[in-house]
């Protein structure tokens, strides 16, 4: 077994501890701090930030919710409520959290119906950045997946952008957890999101769509697919004539935004699929949302290569190691 939950869980985590120190840097600065980039160390401690926070609160709330029955949306929504709550009155929450999912967690905290606290303006990469349990979680149906990760992002990141780019970032490490050839992802992302383009969830969504200012569920949820289908386009356009040593930002996007982290995330991945510590290096040192687009490369490639891709001098310190061991190898099995 290659054990891709494990492997995608500690690439998430590598990649958000490396790129944490350079998250606010341009490049030529991250070079003159950290040196070639392709010679990038992780720091020792090895600390992450809410990227890798809040996946693990997904990830308990899921665990939670499967633990007590058939996953749906009222059985995910009070667990994943309650870690999000937790994350967002930890001590621990201070590494640069974003300021969308402080505010949603606030009013989360202060009773809120979860529609009301959805920030549906914000398509911030808070709401992808956190999603790849989803992907590697076995025994969900494609309609569960879909509706799971566009809901997780919608506890805090409304936007129909922020829902369609959590659903595609989940499908693309399912795939890869699957076997998909990467050579052929992004093609498979594309009709995805063709397919998927007008399909509202309205089971796991309710009346979402309401606060968007769409005229129907239909128009609100293709906007954000027509979007990641631009950034797509991008992505494809990005690949016929990658240069390694080029900062994936300037082809993709800095990542800031949930469609354009994956897309700069999947550009460091694809650039370097057999070399799975180069991709993060790759994704480290970028212009952008560096810790998030890392983490996101971190688990696109743990996913494709499971839990051998990373080197134990690496993984033996990383912050939460053991929960997160604990989570890969549950899924695994």
């Amino acid at each position: 077994m290659k054990r891709a939950a494990t492997g995608s869980l500690l690439g998430l985590a590598l990649g958000d501890a490396l790129g944490f120190p350079t998250e606010f840097d341009d490049v030529p600065s991250i070079l003159a701090k950290c040196g070639p980039w392709r010679g990038m160390e992780l720091p020792r401690p090895a600390f992450v930030t809410d990227d890798t926070q809040m996946t693990l609160a997904l990830a308990r709330g899921l665990r939670t919710a499967m633990d007590r029955g058939t996953l749906g949306p009222q059985r995910l929504t009070r667990p994943l409520r309650e870690e999000f709550v937790d994350w967002y009155q930890s001590p621990e929450n201070n590494r640069a959290p974003g300021n969308t999912c402080l505010r949603a967690c606030c009013l989360l905290k202060n009773g809120k119906p979860w529609e009301e606290a959805s920030q549906t303006h914000s398509k911030g990469c808070g709401a992808n950045m956190r999603v790849a349990p989803l992907g590697f979680v076995p025994g969900l149906s494609d309609e569960q997946r879909a509706g799971a990760a566009q809901l997780q992002a919608a506890l805090t990141h409304g936007h129909p952008t922020a829902l369609a780019a959590s659903d595609l970032t989940a499908h693309a490490v399912r795939l890869l957890a699957a076997g998909a050839e990467p050579t052929g992802l992004v093609g498979l992302l594309r009709s995805y999101a063709y397919d998927h383009r007008e399909t509202y969830h309205e089971r796991w969504l309710g009346g979402l769509w309401r606060r968007g200012g769409a005229p129907t569920p239909k128009a609100f949820i293709a906007q954000g697919w027509d979007e990641c289908l631009d950034v797509l386009e991008r992505l494809s356009a990005a690949l016929k004539h990658a240069n390694p040593e080029t900062d994936p930002c300037l082809a993709t996007g800095e990542g800031w935004i949930a469609e354009e982290a994956l897309a700069t995330a999947l550009l460091c991945f694809l650039q370097f699929v057999d070399e799975p510590l180069t991709a993060l290096r790759r994704a480290a040192c970028t212009s952008g949302d560096s810790d998030s687009i890392a983490c996101l490369a971190g688990a696109f490639a743990g996913a494709h290569l499971g839990a051998t891709a990373w080197p134990p001098e690496w993984t033996d310190r990383i912050e939460h190691r053991a929960e997160l061991l604990e989570l890969g190898a549950l899924w695994d099995d």
